[in-house]
């Protein structure tokens, strides 16, 4: 075929466009099915099914998504695979603005789309683009056709056909990535029922990267502080709201977890931010941290900030929706307290694999304790009032003149040294770094020391006497000694 022909004042060369649109920066399927996900969420569906098949073994796959939408009339389906063809340009309130989705995320997969549509049960109506034959100089032709056979209800699906870039060759690994990557993008309507998706048939679940809905051996992450939110002015001098959430991950209790599980539940390799606009997310890393460099320890907490399309300009969002660029103004209002409140969690994620290490090493002691007690006189308490008791060494910050505190809960004695007590640093700091048998024996006579001494206090109590004076007086008096020594 000939080469095609343009008058001077064509804004684009058809043939040329639509092979440089191929490159239009999707970083991954996931991405480009989500600009069609977005689409059909903005159509009111509740419902989509993604299908992925090949037909032979060899061929490249094929790809439909369909909704039950309120589908489109044939003036919007003629128009919805044209560059800016949406009847909702530059619209803020849901997941669109230019009306470059559908094309150019169809565009950058395959190399042939079909939209099929149809309203109220009435006949549907089909549009194709041919990438082969644009380029090979063919005029493009996006007239919808009417499709034979009746339908019911209304809807719209997408096809792809001979999708070339797909770089997974087995299916279930591409299915097993989908799921994955669209059920984090779209947790917020996944979790709350408003669609149910699914992927050759098997329903997507929910991929909470905050961990606050996941449980592992009976636990989950718990939010940090209350929601924070920022007030900011919009381009159309109205303002709107960033809202900040952060979670911590239970150290104490994930910690000793394999690094294959670790890895995938999602413990490491989660750092960082996940940014959702208008409930999905579009970009997730270390964004707004300021000078705050990512650690390992910051595996063990995260961050998710929300915000609505008005505020678009602000995060710098892409035609493609794919990652952000602060405006100056965004970084000014939340990247310094950001900054703080991850330092801040990464010191309590430190402090909380120091009470870890802290905890294994006293379990000699808790041991030797728990052995002893069935041979010493009863300590009763409300509901189990009777049975050896079992014992717990932990430590924390505690007022300056208490050395440490003891309480009776459930038959463990739990007993916590402060550590900003003198005796910390003059005694059982020194001891914890020795690792040499003679340091352990140290440590285990101190911890027994403590444990003897809790224990009496506590049966003394029981028994009616006030022992509260006598520890304080004790703690302050000794604790005044050693930092005169």
């Amino acid at each position: 075929m000939g080469q095609q022909t343009h008058r001077k004042d064509d804004l684009l060369v058809s043939s040329n466009f639509i092979r440089a649109i191929r490159e239009s920066g999707y970083v991954s399927l996931s991405t480009a099915l989500a600009e069609l996900i977005d689409n059909s969420l903005q159509a009111a569906a509740t419902e989509v099914a993604i299908t992925v098949v090949r037909t032979k073994a060899d061929d490249d796959p094929e790809i439909s998504v369909e909704d039950n939408g309120h589908g489109m009339s044939r003036s919007e389906i003629e128009a919805c695979l044209r560059f800016g063809g949406s009847s909702r340009f530059d619209e803020r309130k849901s997941f669109g603005r230019f009306g470059m989705g559908l094309p150019a995320a169809s565009l950058s997969q395959a190399r042939r789309i079909e939209v099929i549509s149809w309203q109220n049960g009435r006949s549907a109506h089909q549009v194709s683009l041919d990438v082969d034959a644009v380029a090979a100089g063919a005029p493009v032709d996006l007239r919808a056709r009417r499709q034979p056979g009746s339908t019911a209800g209304s809807g719209c699906r997408v096809v792809w056909r001979n999708c070339d870039r797909i770089e997974y060759r087995r299916l279930a690994w591409l299915e097993r990535a989908l799921r994955r990557d669209l059920g984090r993008l779209y947790r917020r309507f996944l979790s709350s029922g408003e669609l149910v998706l699914t992927i050759n048939g098997k329903q997507v679940d929910s991929v909470d990267p905050m961990l606050l809905t996941t449980r592992i051996e009976g636990r989950s992450a718990r939010l940090a502080f209350e929601s924070i939110r920022y007030e900011l002015a919009t381009s159309s001098g109205k303002t709107a709201f960033v809202t900040v959430r952060f979670a911590m991950l239970p150290v104490q209790h994930w910690h000793h977890l394999d690094n294959v599980t670790k890895r995938r539940m999602g413990i490491v390799g989660g750092a960082g931010v996940s940014i959702l606009r208008a409930g999905r997310e579009i970009a997730s890393g270390w964004h707004l941290m300021g000078a705050k460099r990512k650690e390992n320890y910051d595996d063990w907490w995260r961050c998710e900030i929300d915000f609505d399309p008005i505020l678009d300009e602000h995060f710098g969002i892409t035609v493609n929706k794919q990652g952000i660029r602060p405006s100056r103004e965004l970084q000014e209002a939340l990247g310094p307290e950001l900054e703080s409140i991850a330092r801040l969690l990464n010191l309590r994620v430190r402090q909380a694999f120091e009470e870890v290490k802290f905890l294994a090493a006293t379990e000699t002691s808790c041991r030797i304790a728990e052995a002893v007690d069935a041979d010493l006189p009863v300590i009763r308490s409300t509901g189990r009032s009777s049975g050896a008791l079992s014992y717990r060494i932990g430590s924390e910050q505690l007022p300056i003149e208490t050395m440490f505190t003891s309480v009776l809960k459930r038959r463990t004695l739990d007993v916590t040294l402060n550590v900003d007590h003198p005796a910390f640093a003059a005694l059982y700091r020194p001891l914890q770094a020795l690792s040499d048998e003679a340091g352990r024996d140290l440590r285990t006579a101190l911890e027994l020391f403590l444990l003897s001494f809790a224990r009496t206090t506590t049966l003394l109590v029981r028994d009616g006497h006030d022992c509260d004076d006598l520890l304080r007086v004790w703690s302050k008096t000794y604790g005044r000694m050693l930092q005169k020594s």
